[in-house]
């Protein structure tokens, strides 16, 4: 169920965007079945990552709910002066920082740019699970193999 959609209007204050969705949609958290907030940014929180893991670790616990973050990286149109903006400036801090931030809210972190996914924990999921299978397979081709040599 979607309930809400915020924008932090040119800002990337994220503890008010998450307060208020908090505050609005979930003050009578008994009436929703929401399990998750979705977040789809570009950039960096303004506040500290370590702020922002305690509170969202605080929200996520209370509400029984996960935050899950879709970051995606511009690397084009940074604009006439050619500077990255500072929110923006280091791609790979931004996604550290996002992925502390999903840790503490039990969610799953989505990192993908204009040339494919860089990084996915659904993807990884999947790449483990295949493994464990293949794993699995092998094992008992393995094992089929034996019992054939036995009789």
């Amino acid at each position: 169920r979607w309930v809400l959609s915020l924008q932090c209007k040119g800002s990337r204050n994220f503890m008010s965007a998450l307060r208020r969705a908090v505050e609005v949609d979930f003050k009578d958290k008994d009436k929703h079945k929401s399990q998750g907030l979705y977040l789809l940014t570009t950039g960096i929180p303004d506040q500290e990552t370590h702020t922002v893991s305690a509170y969202v670790a605080e929200v996520c616990r209370g509400f029984d709910l996960q935050l899950h973050v879709c970051l995606f990286s511009v690397m084009k149109d940074i604009g006439s002066s050619g500077v990255i903006p500072a929110c923006c400036a280091n791609p790979t801090e931004t996604a550290s920082a996002f992925k502390e931030i999903v840790q503490a809210a039990k969610g799953r972190f989505h990192w993908f740019g204009e040339a494919g996914i860089f990084e996915s924990d659904d993807i990884t999921s999947i790449v483990s699970e295949v493994e464990k299978a293949k794993s699995y397979s092998q094992k008992c081709a393995f094992l089929v193999e034996s019992l054939k040599q036995r009789s």
